[in-house]
């Protein structure tokens, strides 16, 4: 958990961000902190049994920290557990004074074969974390967001994917999560309406990340570098392209965004 040792009153914004130790979360710290916000970079740090590649590891989260610098912090959860991102929440709270953004980042793919054949354990866990795990978070977060005093400019942010509206063989659980993350957003920023906080998602492309190579492993292709034709651009993404919508979204320019859910994508949605 977090040190609150010299907790101090906030002066620059603050965000917590799941799925921090590497790929679009661990970009979107550092753009954050680039920008002059105060971070919780959060992770679970811990491999998934149900999972068929390595999730994140505490070095390679405290290495985003150290390179994020001053003000950013690592926390570890799973955001399949709302209490403890309950707790990472109230902590950020009680070291800088309030929350400003939340960005649900955290995110796995698995499948490989069709709906009816995925182990049960395996989509559960992509429906957990990928849908279960915006939704927690989103739990404990938008009411700090609220706590902040009128006029807010709170951010709820989250990423969903080009599986939000296509149907991706052999990934049925995945796209069904990312389709409910683009739901959850839309609904959110209905409920939210004028009280100061936006709820928005980023839809990407096929993104140079772990997520992208186990995507390549589980359709057995050689490098997850092939994904790139199937985009007009006809190249792969990086995480600091989607980053850089995500810090945009986070900050107050972006007041009259909601409900919104914005491709950046390569143009594979087209």
């Amino acid at each position: 958990m977090l040190d609150l040792a010299g907790a101090r009153a906030a002066v620059r914004p603050v965000a917590v961000v799941t799925g921090a130790a590497r790929g679009i979360g661990a970009a979107t710290v550092r753009g954050l902190a680039a920008e002059g916000w105060r971070v919780v970079a959060v992770d679970r740090c811990e491999d998934d049994p149900a999972l068929p590649y390595r999730l994140g590891s505490r070095d390679e989260l405290d290495a985003v920290v150290e390179q994020a610098g001053h003000d950013v912090v690592a926390a570890e959860a799973d955001v399949r557990d709302p209490a403890v991102l309950a707790e990472i929440v109230h902590a950020a709270e009680e070291r800088w004074g309030g929350l400003d953004a939340a960005v649900a980042a955290a995110g796995v793919i698995a499948g490989g074969a069709p709906a009816w054949e995925v182990p049960p354990e395996v989509e559960r866990a992509v429906l957990d974390i990928d849908l279960g795990g915006v939704l927690a978070l989103g739990r404990v977060a938008v009411p700090a967001l609220l706590r902040r005093p009128a006029p807010r400019r709170g951010r709820f942010l989250a990423v969903a994917s080009a599986a939000d509206t296509r149907g991706l063989p052999l990934l049925a659980a995945y796209c069904a999560a990312k389709a409910g993350v683009a739901g959850y957003v839309r609904a959110l920023a209905v409920e939210l309406g004028d009280a100061g906080v936006t709820a928005n998602a980023v839809s990407p492309g096929s993104t140079d990340t772990a997520i992208l190579a186990a995507s390549a492993a589980l359709y057995g292709l050689p490098e997850p570098a092939l994904f790139a034709a199937q985009q007009p651009i006809r190249r792969l993404l990086a995480p600091e392209e989607i980053a850089r919508v995500l810090v945009f979204l986070a900050n107050p320019g972006s007041g009259g965004i909601t409900g919104a859910v914005v491709r950046v994508d390569g143009g594979l949605s087209l």
